[in-house]
């Protein structure tokens, strides 16, 4: 029970990981488990201590709020960068393997439709000779 170490010391009461010091009143107390943090009538966020002594709830919370802060300007910086990159990368690379897919595609047809051309005049020709047309 938490309430044993009202009076005591800080590092005592938080030895129970289930505690809150609130260190303007030395007071130990349950930590107010339905709410994420402890409302100003049960202790101060700048009196609050829980887990370590020497950081307090609003220290915590200005700390959070800028590592989070950084994470996530950092993850939008490298977003930014890599999409710039592989835009970049594809500008200077020509057509992608798609483009190229569909050229050799392309070419594969025209050669065919030049060799029935060929066929084609060579058979009219055949035909030309054989009935003295040519």
């Amino acid at each position: 029970d938490c309430h044993w170490y009202t009076n005591r010391s800080c590092e005592e009461c938080l030895k129970n990981v289930t505690c809150l010091w609130c260190a303007s009143s030395g007071r130990c107390m349950e930590y107010p488990v339905r709410r994420v943090l402890p409302s100003a009538d049960v202790c101060e966020l700048r009196s609050a201590r829980w887990g370590v002594c020497w950081v307090n709830f609003e220290a915590l919370i200005i700390a959070m709020s800028v590592v989070g802060g950084t994470i996530l300007i950092t993850l939008g910086v490298c977003c930014c960068c890599c999409c710039k990159k592989k835009s970049k990368k594809q500008v200077l690379e020509g057509p992608d393997k798609d483009d190229e897919r569909v050229a050799r595609e392309r070419e594969k047809r025209r050669m065919r439709q030049e060799e029935r051309r060929a066929e084609m005049k060579s058979r009219h020709d055949e035909i030309r000779r054989k009935y003295g047309t040519l």
